[in-house]
């Protein structure tokens, strides 16, 4: 019984093909809009969940911090060093291991060609606390450290804007006026809307303090990088302990440091993607609503339309809940016809309008936003599939056989 009246919906709608195509216009635009917008922003929510965890799901960001308002006041001088560092790493548990990590935007030269790009001073095991690895050469050893040696790794930014050969390693480039060698081109990262991840060079911790005077240490910052990701909030706790007690800070003070993880930021925008999903969702369901109300509208007619034929079916047997079902399913079947419609429209929306928004990573649609805009074509189609259908079962099968 199912397959047959699945079967005579299918020949309903497709015996009045531009009247089913109208009425289902509201579901079709609905649908294929939730999904072209959840898939483009759930694309950019992948990709930047992939880009944080490669940078360094264990890693914790410590950098000095004014409280805003009277309380930051009273703090007085704010200083964070690489003493403090050091006395994390000595009693934090969780922690394995740190860099400090001073910055400054500086001119760099190669040839005829300059540029400024941010400089960073960071120690060799800058590459683990970071997850973030040479892609040619090498990076800085403990002797470019002791030695204070201006050696230099740079990004593929960098190698790209000042037109150095692919492989730059051994060439001499000016930064900051002094000379220094490359040693290292790091492994490329790529751009997300706008942002640049590989216009930078990096130097030895103890270069740059040599460079810039050792007051640039008082306010620098420091990687962390936690035992395992599972750790990371129980070292970030850590930290915070051993630096307040380091800083001689009261219970009733606020912390003049602050702890950034980035656990911290995909929840955060995670929870920014997600809202923007849900407003846009609740916007077009709207259009959804619509789409069921003239699959009510068009299912009044039909019933008109078919009185005769009700009336043959029930004077042959027909129950009230055969007829019932006929028209509940032909209404499910019809919302399903522009659901799937939708869910293809909007699928190759999303990939279009991603191709054409300058730097977009890409989009992705995720299985449950399938499933969510097909069980809700389902649901629009059966809540407003009732009243008609039990307006058809009720009819007099007398007064229908009559029906002109």
């Amino acid at each position: 019984m199912l397959l047959e009246n699945l079967l005579l919906a299918l020949t309903a709608i497709w015996a009045n093909k531009m009247r089913s195509m109208l009425t289902t216009l509201g579901i079709v635009i609905g649908t294929a809009a939730v999904i072209a917008v959840v898939s483009i922003v759930q694309g950019f929510s992948q990709v930047i969940t992939t880009e944080v965890q490669n940078l360094g799901a264990s890693t914790i960001i410590v950098e000095p911090f004014r409280p805003p308002g009277k309380e930051g006041d009273k703090l007085g001088k704010i200083t964070l060093t690489w003493d403090d560092g050091q006395a994390v790493m000595r009693t934090c548990p969780s922690v394995t291991v740190a860099t400090p990590i001073v910055q400054q935007v500086g001119d760099i030269k190669f040839e005829d060609e300059r540029a400024q790009y941010p400089i960073l001073g960071v120690q060799p095991v800058f590459q683990d606390v970071r997850n973030y690895y040479v892609d040619v050469g090498r990076f800085f050893g403990a002797l470019d450290e002791s030695s204070k040696t201006n050696a230099c790794v740079i990004g593929h930014g960098v190698l790209n804007d000042l037109k150095m050969p692919s492989n730059p390693v051994g060439r001499e480039i000016l930064v900051g006026g002094k000379a220094f060698r490359i040693i290292g081109l790091m492994e490329p990262k790529g751009e997300v809307l706008g942002t640049e991840f590989d216009k930078f060079v990096m130097i030895p911790y103890a270069t740059a303090l040599a460079m810039w005077g050792h007051d640039v240490e008082e306010n620098s910052a420091f990687l962390v990088h936690a035992r395992t990701p599972e750790l990371v909030d129980q070292a970030a706790d850590e930290i915070e302990n051993a630096l307040r007690v380091r800083h001689r800070l009261r219970s009733d003070q606020p912390s003049d440091f602050k702890i950034s993880t980035q656990k911290e930021f995909l929840k955060s925008f995670t929870k920014f993607a997600n809202g923007v999903t849900y407003v846009v969702a609740g916007v077009v369901s709207i259009a959804l609503l619509v789409g069921g109300i003239g699959i009510m509208n068009i299912m009044l007619v039909s019933v008109t339309e078919r009185t005769r034929e009700i009336g043959v079916r029930k004077a042959i047997g027909a129950k009230r809940g055969h007829i019932l079902s006929q028209f509940v399913i032909e209404a499910v079947t019809l919302a399903l016809v522009g659901g799937i419609i939708g869910i293809l429209m909007g699928i190759a929306t999303g990939a279009i309008v991603a191709k054409l928004i300058p730097n977009w990573p890409g989009f992705f649609t995720p299985l449950w936003a399938l499933v969510l805009a097909f069980g809700f074509s389902s649901a629009v189609g059966l809540f407003f599939g009732i009243y008609p259908a039990a307006k058809a079962s009720r009819l007099d099968p007398i007064e229908s056989l009559r029906y002109e």
